[in-house]
C-alpha cells in the first residue's frame, strides 16, 4: 500500500454561459427566420456546434493517473492532455499574460497554454517544452507535482 498522496482539482467557468446563449440564439434564430434563405440551413449548425463547443469547456479538471499528469476540459471530452511525471523538469507558480486569455492555444512567451478561467496557473518545464496549466488551485497543484517530481527523480 502507498502512502503517496493524489490530486483531483476541477475549476468551473462562467465562459461557457455565454457560448451556451450564443448558440441557443442562433438556433432560436434559424427556426424563426425561415424565409432569409442561408438563416434556416445555416445558423442551426451553428448552434449545434457552440453547444458542443460550450459542454467541451464547462470545466478544467486537473487528475493525478499514477504516472502522469492528465489535464482535460469537458464534460465533453474532446480536448485533454497528459505528461508523464518523469518528464517533468520543474512546475512552479506563474501568471497567465492578458494576451495568453483562455482556452488551448500557443503563448507568445514560448509554449503552451490551457487556461479556463483567471491568470493563476502552474508553469510545467518538460522534456518537450513548456505547458502553463490555469487553474485557482496553484499553490497546491504546485506542491502536488513537486513532490511527484522529486519521488520520479529518486527512482
Amino acid at each position: 500500500m502507498s502512502n503517496e498522496s493524489s490530486y483531483k482539482h476541477v475549476q468551473y467557468a462562467p465562459l461557457c454561459l455565454l457560448l451556451y446563449v450564443l448558440a441557443v440564439v442562433f438556433i432560436v434564430l434559424g427556426l424563426v427566420m425561415d424565409t432569409a434563405p442561408p438563416i434556416p440551413w445555416l445558423f442551426p449548425p451553428i448552434g449545434l456546434f457552440m453547444l458542443v463547443l460550450a459542454a467541451s469547456f464547462h470545466h478544467l479538471t486537473v487528475d493525478d493517473q499514477t504516472d502522469r499528469l492528465s489535464v482535460s476540459f469537458g464534460p465533453v471530452p474532446l480536448f485533454r492532455r497528459s505528461i508523464k511525471y518523469a518528464d517533468i523538469i520543474s512546475a512552479e507558480i506563474g501568471r497567465t499574460t492578458v494576451l495568453d486569455g483562455w482556452g488551448i492555444h500557443m503563448s507568445l512567451r514560448g509554449g503552451w497554454v490551457w487556461n479556463l478561467w483567471g491568470r493563476d496557473c502552474v508553469v510545467l518545464q518538460h522534456r518537450k517544452g513548456i505547458l502553463r496549466v490555469g487553474t485557482d488551485d496553484a499553490g497546491n497543484l504546485a506542491a502536488f507535482l513537486n513532490q511527484k517530481i522529486g519521488t520520479q527523480h529518486k527512482l
